[in-house]
């Protein structure tokens, strides 16, 4: 009986989630490579190409989802990442490539993915 009462993990509340509708829905993608290695954080706006990859939303491409967790992407090959498909978030928790800011247009867009943006209520 002692091992149903073991803690087996904890989650820290990252504000990134922000509502229960639409219901997030977590899906899988695939990251295509970089010209240099870098940690993408969870939260990180991805845009869908042509071929099917995804990468950083800069404006170009189509906005797709949003990264589930932190995620190494080297050079050498595309990586395999879950990502959220639909959901509630905080939009000063979403981010896109340096220099580029979410444009109503990306919002709309997302929207009809039932991928929607709502700022977390401050704490009393």
């Amino acid at each position: 009986m002692k091992e149903l009462r073991q803690k087996l993990g904890s989650m820290e509340y990252d504000g990134l989630i922000t509502g229960l509708n639409p219901p997030t829905r977590v899906d899988g993608g695939t990251i295509a490579r970089l010209e240099a290695p870098a940690v993408l954080k969870r939260g990180t706006l991805l845009g869908k190409s042509d071929t099917g990859l995804l990468s950083v939303y800069d404006g170009t491409g189509t906005p797709d989802c949003i990264l589930c967790d932190d995620t190494e992407v080297g050079i050498d090959e595309d990586v395999p990442v879950d990502v959220y498909a639909a959901g509630c978030f905080d939009p000063e928790k979403v981010t896109a490539a340096d220099g580029y800011a979410v444009t109503r247009a990306d919002r709309d867009k997302l929207r009809t993915y039932s991928i929607v943006f709502k700022a977390a209520t401050p704490a009393p």
